[in-house]
């Protein structure tokens, strides 16, 4: 048989399936470089706000870098000799540095402006780029990664690569022009005194980079905490009563303050290492003022310096001193941000489903045929689910699979739609291998519905009408008519314009149900799949449900997945599943005369109450 499991031909390999367990706080990292460059990519798409940020940015530097200029010469025109004050050069100077620091002003608030705009355009294209990739990854990404992991990154991380972006990244950026400019005006007024610099600022780069390796790891530690943390809350919200209901309050809330201590512990952890590295750095940088200071009074005693030079250096010593310190004060923001941007950038590095096939068709005029043949598949290359696999549905027959937990039914319905590739064998639909058709097509063949309800915030009329934009108001009611549901929508106040919020919670589960249930049956598709779908209903409402939809699928190929064997006795054929494969196939009498797996399976139902009416299906 072929085997499924290759590169090429639109087939998931076996890590993009599932065998790669690596989330989003793996050991597989992109280096420093690649993240800055993938940065300046997004920063790249808004050339123009960039180039408009740069020459703001410039401008008002250079601008503010002549006040120190001016003064020195507003003071040297002041002289030390009393009656030796040229009023005109030190009004001239004076005024020119008011002008100066002025424009400088302007230009910062309108960088400011610029850079508030550019922020927002990227945050927008990176959360976008987020949220895009995430409706390409493959379903097995989702079933090894915390919904609440995922909606850190959407969220936290990209706020927080956004707010580095936008205030750390410019910051440095200044922070460079004003410590070349300020090296060059040093190195031209007084060359001696800037040899002060050749011993403090090796020791702040040396302590600098020490701390940055130590605090980086912590950072990326912080961000897949409290990725946990997230993800941990949203499932204890979800599972609020079954909490009760067991009364494990207790228990979760001690979980809780574990993962709580543990991120708040890496919190504290990367904070205090980030925020030291300021306030040392501005040590060192005291004492270099300090030498400054001592020297340039020594030179000025012995007439080798002027007194607006030394004032004029010592401005220059501190706009010089002054870009590395704020460097190191931001160096813990950047670490942070460097461990989120890893984070999204690793999301958005996971291998999407692979195209389709070169020769891929589009299925068209679907009959319903639908044949797996010796199909082996497993989400783990130990782990065998399924086990030379065959079936064969003709056009507008019903299937049932029924088995026990864990027998493999539902892997059997995630191989027809293709969210898992098998690992060997075939599966065709009308004759054509599933993997030399789009996936569009082939899921676009199906009608769906779960056992778990999906609605989102919107009316009824919209979640009913979800999957076809044509959908008029008769065939929508056609639809909850079909499904039972019709007469209570019409009790609403606002029937079919009620709007539903929070997952429908003012709905039960079994009313979520039905409404999803019309849904798939507003669909055209000539091929259904029902997973559990009624589970939440009454059997007699079930059972009226199935008297319908056997109606409305006339002539078009039904999957049913049932535990409840009373609700699938009118099957063409039922196929008893276990352990991967399967052991008896046939209609319920005949399973039932062969008195075997099915038939105990059946017997130990009807043994605990369950009805044993047929189905009408």
């Amino acid at each position: 048989m072929p085997d499924r499991n290759l590169i090429g031909g639109g087939r998931l390999t076996r890590a993009e399936q599932s065998g790669d367990r690596r989330d989003l706080s793996g050991a597989q990292k992109p280096k420093k470089l690649a993240v800055l460059r993938r940065l300046w990519r997004y920063l790249g798409r808004n050339r123009g706000l960039v180039v408009l940020a740069l020459c703001l940015a410039v401008g008002g530097n250079l601008l503010a870098l002549l006040g120190p200029l001016l003064s020195g010469r507003a003071i040297n025109a002041i002289g030390d000799r009393p009656g030796g004050v040229q009023f005109g050069p030190v009004f001239f100077n004076a005024a020119l540095m008011a002008i100066c620091y002025t424009a400088s002003a302007v230009f910062s608030y309108l960088l400011a402006r610029v850079m508030n705009r550019l922020s927002r355009r990227v945050a927008y294209q990176m959360r976008r780029d987020v949220f895009a990739r995430l409706s390409v990854l493959p379903v097995g990404f989702f079933d090894r990664n915390q919904a609440g992991d995922l909606i850190s990154v959407l969220t936290y991380d990209v706020d927080t690569v956004n707010q580095s972006l936008s205030n750390d990244l410019l910051q440095i950026v200044q922070s460079v022009l004003t410590v070349g400019v300020s090296l060059g005006m040093m190195l031209w007024i007084e060359p001696r005194l800037v040899l002060i610099f050749a011993v403090t600022i090796p020791l702040s780069v040396f302590f600098t980079k020490y701390l940055t390796g130590r605090v980086r790891p912590l950072f990326r530690r912080r961000s897949a905490l409290l990725g946990e943390l997230n993800g941990f809350v949203e499932e204890m919200i979800d599972g609020q009563k079954t909490t009760r209901a067991y009364h494990r309050e207790q228990a979760v809330i001690d979980r809780f303050d574990a993962k709580n201590a543990a991120a708040v512990d890496a919190y504290t952890k990367s904070e205090y290492y980030g925020t030291i590295t300021g306030p040392s750095v501005n040590f060192i940088n005291n004492i270099s003022l300090a030498l400054v200071s001592m020297f340039g009074a020594w030179m000025y005693l012995r007439r080798a310096i002027s007194l607006g030079d030394i004032s004029a250096f010592v401005q220059y010593s501190r706009k010089f001193s002054g870009p590395i310190n704020e460097i190191a004060n931001i160096t813990g923001e950047l670490q942070s941000a460097f461990a989120a941007a890893e984070r999204v950038f690793r999301l958005l590095d996971e291998p999407a489903e692979p195209a389709d096939a070169a020769d891929a068709t589009t299925l068209t005029d679907v009959r319903g045929e639908v044949a797996l043949r010796d199909v082996c598949f497993g989400y783990t290359p130990d782990r065998p689910v399924i086990r030379h696999f065959d079936l064969h549905a003709p056009p507008g027959s019903l299937i049932a699979i029924v088995g026990p937990t864990g027998a493999g039914k539902t892997t059997v319905i995630n191989l027809l739609m293709r969210f898992y590739d098998v690992d060997s064998g075939s599966i065709t639909v009308d004759g054509q291998d599933v993997y030399h058709v789009t996936r569009d097509s082939l899921r676009g063949a199906y009608t769906m519905v779960l056992q778990d309800t999906w609605l989102f915030s919107g009316t009824i009329y919209e979640n009913i009408a979800y999957g076809r934009a044509d959908a008029t108001r008769e065939t929508v009611e056609a639809a909850a008519k079909a499904a039972h549901i019709h007469s209570f929508i019409e009790a609403l106040p606002d029937g079919y314009q009620t709007r539903l919020t929070d997952n429908a919670v003012n709905l039960s589960k079994g009313q979520k149900q039905l409404l999803t249930i019309a849904r798939a049956m507003l669909l055209d598709a000539n091929m259904l799949i029902l997973d559990e779908a009624t589970s939440n209903v009454d059997t007699r409402t079930e059972q009226q449900i199935q008297a319908a939809m056997r109606d409305l699928m006339r002539d078009k190929t039904c999957f049913v997945i049932a535990h409840r064997l009373s609700t699938v006795q009118g099957a063409d054929r039922i196929l008893v599943v276990r352990d991967g494969q399967i052991v008896e196939q046939g209609t319920h009498r005949a399973l039932l005369a062969q008195n075997g797996f099915y038939a105990s399976l059946y017997a130990a139902q009807f043994d605990a109450g369950e009805d044993e009416s047929p189905a009408e299906m």
